[in-house]
């Protein structure tokens, strides 16, 4: 296996572990204290899960399973896969923390650091997707 895939593999877990602890203190919190979990916490979750763990899951096992570009295909470029990995991960450790630590008011500094983590995201898995076309195709050559 592939050392970015085990990256994007171990990532994701850890981003898991992130956000399924998130979500036991807001339930605790909910359950004990009565205290409901704001729209920042349930956003760190929500994104910490299905972009930090469910997407890069699947980037992961994308990169180990889809076809090797072909010899003579440039196209595919392994170190745009590799500035994915650190601009999705890095957005969205940023995005996280931001969004868990208390808010400040609009237009500060947390404020213009989750908005830019969002953006990475969304950057990050289009330069991920966008180099990842020239991979899905069939596996064997015509006869």
């Amino acid at each position: 296996m592939n050392p970015l895939v085990r990256r994007f593999l171990r990532t994701a877990i850890g981003f898991l572990f992130a956000g399924l602890g998130l979500g036991a203190w807001m339930l605790v919190r909910r359950e004990l204290a009565g205290q409901y979990p704001t729209p920042r916490l349930i956003s760190a979750h929500t994104h910490v899960i299905l972009i930090g763990f469910v997407m890069m899951m699947i980037l992961g096992v994308a990169l180990w399973m889809f076809p090797r570009p072909e010899r003579e295909d440039v196209r595919y470029r392994p170190f745009l896969a590799e500035a994915a990995y650190w601009l999705l991960t890095g957005a969205t450790g940023a995005r996280f923390v931001g969004e868990v630590l208390p808010p400040k008011p609009p237009g500060s500094l947390q404020g213009w650091i989750v908005v830019l983590a969002g953006i990475g995201q969304v950057v990050g898995l289009t330069i991920f997707f966008y180099n990842l076309l020239p991979r899905i195709r069939s596996a064997r050559k015509p006869e």
